[in-house]
């Protein structure tokens, strides 16, 4: 279950992703012989099996999506993905940006301070595969990315199983600043001191917040928006050493590790699985 093996012109295997926009980034595959590496995102990842058996393992258990099933993950939270039997499977996934959903979620409960958790991460929930269904053809507009994200954090709310949680002040407006300084600053080292001046925090309180509204560390969210200026320029073709050098990483084997490690794959099979000609509603 190598991807090594897989990334050959005319292979079967194949990955369609776009950049975010407006909180939400599309990808589509088909996977037979690619599987991905322990990875995580700083993104609620939500998928449709469209067709095989999607196998993976999450939170200690080894779980299988069969098609018409949703996978509804927690952002930062290490899982891989593999074919669950020798026919492979597809699959196509929304990553729902945290700021975005808890903003809906609050619509749903006024009293939503944290993003809530799914302790199930396979649904049987119609709903939810009918939305992803229709998500891919045409183009990602905002209002089309508002219904999504509106009918995750439905689901995503379904899916919880709510208990009361202690209510702890949330900072809005200093977690939006933090996070517009970080995405315009990702390709430099940001200190904290820098965050503490932008957000009115101190680190540690910032840091609190980040992780209860956003399911991730400030320094987590910079290194994954240098990730997402990595990936367009990667599906843009362009080589690998240039890219390492204009994003911030030490090297490009720092961007390769650092790469595998939210993505799953390298930085080489990424670009190789987008060689393969596809369009989202094929």
């Amino acid at each position: 279950m190598r991807l090594e093996r897989s990334c050959a012109p005319g292979g079967a295997d194949w990955l369609l992703s776009e950049p975010p926009a407006h909180g939400v980034a599309r990808l589509r595959a088909r996977l037979q012989r690619a599987a991905y590496a322990t990875h995580r995102h700083d993104t609620y990842t939500v998928a449709l099996t469209e067709r095989g058996v999607q196998e993976f393992d999450y939170r200690g258990g080894v779980h299988r999506s069969l098609a018409g099933q949703v996978v509804l993950l927690h952002p930062d939270e290490p899982h891989n993905g593999r074919a669950g039997t020798d026919a492979g499977f597809g699959y196509r996934t929304l990553y729902v940006e945290p700021a975005p959903l808890l903003d809906a979620l609050r619509v749903i409960d006024a009293q939503a301070c944290a993003l809530p958790f799914a302790p199930d991460p396979v649904l049987d929930d119609r709903e939810l595969a009918q939305a992803l269904a229709g998500a891919f053809s045409g183009a990602l507009e905002p209002l089309r990315a508002q219904a999504l994200v509106w009918s995750v954090a439905r689901a995503l709310w379904r899916a919880a199983r709510r208990t009361p949680a202690a209510s702890r002040a949330v900072d809005d407006a200093a977690l939006r600043r933090s996070r517009e300084f970080l995405s315009a600053h990702c390709t430099r080292v940001v200190r904290a001191d820098e965050l503490e001046a932008v957000s009115g925090l101190s680190r540690f309180e910032l840091c609190r917040q980040f992780k209860r509204c956003l399911g991730t560390t400030p320094y987590r969210y910079l290194l994954m928006r240098r990730l997402d200026a990595v990936r367009a320029r990667l599906r843009r073709g362009e080589r690998l050493s240039d890219v390492a050098l204009d994003s911030g990483f030490a090297d490009q084997a720092h961007m390769t590790r650092m790469f595998k490690a939210a993505v799953g794959l390298t930085p080489r099979q990424f670009a190789a699985l987008h060689q393969m000609p596809r369009h989202f509603d094929a």
